[in-house]
């Protein structure tokens, strides 16, 4: 049976994450505590008994979901075989790191880079992102590139959910628009700006020096990456696509509809929630889905 390892992004963390893996594994407590050290601050206790509020702000949410799914996929030992893998806009990282491609160290410095740069560029410019649902994928774009604001499709999360990201009164302007086009809802997130938008470039030029002079090898198996939802083993590819990322389009939808046509039998999200599955679910309800958690 061909097993694909699925890794979640920003919006999966909850209080208390991890602990389990913390107190039940000398090996995870290890990881956990060279993660303080490397970072320079002990995001244990936050992860464990922080508030929502601060597990909340970027430059802890995305570490704290990197070090979730890593440190779980390392816990499964010898049954984590994957055919192969992907992950939703921060969790390629954390596929790259499970697949043997990104070393545990330099992925959590590359996502700890990444989750500052995101931080500085979205305090540059009021940004913001929504949900539509109930519009079919095409529709959407066709209304954001009409509007002289920046707002563009950034998450293709599943048919008739896509996310849209741009400025405040771009996404506003899109929002009537799709509305009045027939969406069933046009919900404004809860995020701190225009993740996989233009309004990017400066984190995409901040990370791309990090991530050109960080070692990456050939991974296990085929990582599917989010630019363009197709299967990468090439260093030099996967590094190339891993700077796009952040200005381009996390393409879910595609991304999974792909690694079905590739006999894609079972989907195993890696990480905190299930959100993944859910979003798997919505692409072909026949595929069989489940939790890294539940088989430890």
């Amino acid at each position: 049976m061909k097993t694909a390892y699925i890794f979640p992004g920003q919006g999966a963390q909850f209080v208390g994450m991890g602990q389990d893996l913390y107190t039940s594994s000398e090996e995870s407590k290890a990881l956990f505590e060279q993660a303080n050290d490397i970072l320079g601050f002990r995001i244990t206790d936050v992860m464990f008994s922080g508030t929502d509020e601060d597990l909340k702000q970027t430059n802890v949410t995305q570490p704290a979901i990197f070090l979730h799914s890593v440190i779980l996929a390392k816990a499964l030992g010898t049954s984590f075989q994957p055919s192969m893998v992907a992950g939703h806009s921060l969790g390629e990282f954390s596929a790259l790191v499970a697949a043997g491609a990104l070393s545990f160290e330099d992925g959590l410095k590359l996502v700890s880079q990444r989750a500052n740069a995101m931080q500085k560029a979205c305090e540059l410019e009021p940004s913001t992102m929504a949900a539509i649902l109930g519009l079919d994928d095409e529709t959407v774009e066709k209304i954001c590139v009409q509007i002289e604001d920046v707002v563009v499709a950034a998450n293709y999360n599943c048919p008739g959910q896509l996310v849209i990201s741009g400025s405040i009164v771009g996404v506003d302007k899109a929002c009537a628009l799709l509305t009045e086009a027939g969406a069933k809802r046009a919900l404004k997130l809860n995020v701190g700006g225009a993740f996989h938008s233009p309004l990017m470039e400066p984190a995409k030029v901040e990370l791309q020096a990090a991530i050109e002079a960080t070692e990456i090898k050939a991974p296990s198996c085929p990582i599917y990456q989010n630019v363009d939802a197709k299967p990468y083993t090439d260093p030099t590819q996967i590094k190339a696509n891993l700077i796009a990322q952040l200005t381009g389009a996390v393409r879910w939808t595609q991304t999974v509809q792909h690694m079905l046509t590739d006999g894609a039998e079972a989907f195993v999200e890696v990480g905190p929630g299930n959100v993944l599955q859910g979003l798997v679910k919505k692409v072909d309800r026949q595929v069989q889905t489940s939790s890294a958690s539940a088989s430890l």
